[in-house]
């Protein structure tokens, strides 16, 4: 089935920010999240899920760790499992990316 953000299963999350599942299975997620500016996560980390964010618009500011790491369009981070991180828009623009979790993270998030 083609799949977009118009036939997709849509949330709000954090500061009123959109996700859209593309692919929603136990073994695999792929979402399109949005973040408005001056929006963002809280810390956390994910005991058996590992993660690949690729940056559809704008530029993420992503904590990971200890470290603070921009990723600009066009690009991606690999969070691994267990990896404390949060992803922010610092930006006066939109953030638009994609995040693909294997296996899902439904259950498997812990915040700090």
């Amino acid at each position: 089935m083609k799949k977009s953000k118009e036939n997709s299963e849509h949330y709000k999350w954090g500061d009123n920010c959109s996700g859209w599942h593309l692919v929603k299975t136990q073994s695999l997620s792929v979402i399109e999240e949005l973040m408005l500016p001056k929006t963002q996560e809280k810390k956390h980390y994910h005991s058996n899920s590992q993660q690949f964010f690729r940056i559809l618009k704008g530029i993420a500011t992503f904590e990971v760790e200890n470290e603070v790491l921009e990723i600009e369009s066009g690009n991606g981070i690999h969070i691994l499992p267990k990896t404390k991180h949060r992803i922010r828009n610092d930006q006066s623009e939109n953030l638009e990316f994609i995040v693909i979790s294997e296996p899902t993270t439904r259950g498997d998030r812990h915040d700090e």
